[in-house]
């Protein structure tokens, strides 16, 4: 074998950050952040079915600027989640393999993520359902 400077196999310092990549990560990053705000959400139908006071106080902490931020970020992480997992089912079909469509359908997920996210809280706001 011949001597080399080079690593044998490749090492995080020698990637470059590509969407593909960041992507992959998140949707990981983004499926943990679902299993916490699922716990969030348990809390509030215990709360809801403890009584109305107990899920008054409920709605004040997560309707607190804190609660907000957190239900709006989680709120990303599902339709992100689920924009990346219908682009995942789509190559589990075979298709989008090609190195362009692979980063036009990674950026797909993400722009698609933030607009239903903005669309949902602009509905929202708009319908008092945060207050």
């Amino acid at each position: 074998m011949a001597d080399t400077q080079r690593p044998l196999s490749p090492h995080l310092q020698i990637y470059r950050k590509q969407v593909q990549m960041m992507t992959s990560i998140t949707h990981r990053a983004t499926g943990i952040a679902l299993a916490v705000g699922s716990v969030v959400v348990v809390f509030g139908l215990l709360h809801l079915a403890a009584g109305e006071a107990s899920f008054n106080h409920f709605r004040g902490v997560v309707g607190s600027p804190v609660g907000m931020i957190l239900m709006l970020g989680w709120s990303w992480a599902l339709f992100y989640h689920l924009c990346n997992g219908i682009r995942h089912l789509i190559q589990d079909a075979g298709l989008g393999y090609e190195i362009p469509q692979f980063v036009r359908s990674s950026w797909l997920s993400v722009f698609g993520s933030l607009v239903l996210t903005v669309v949902v809280w602009a509905y929202i706001l708009m319908a008092g359902g945060a207050a």
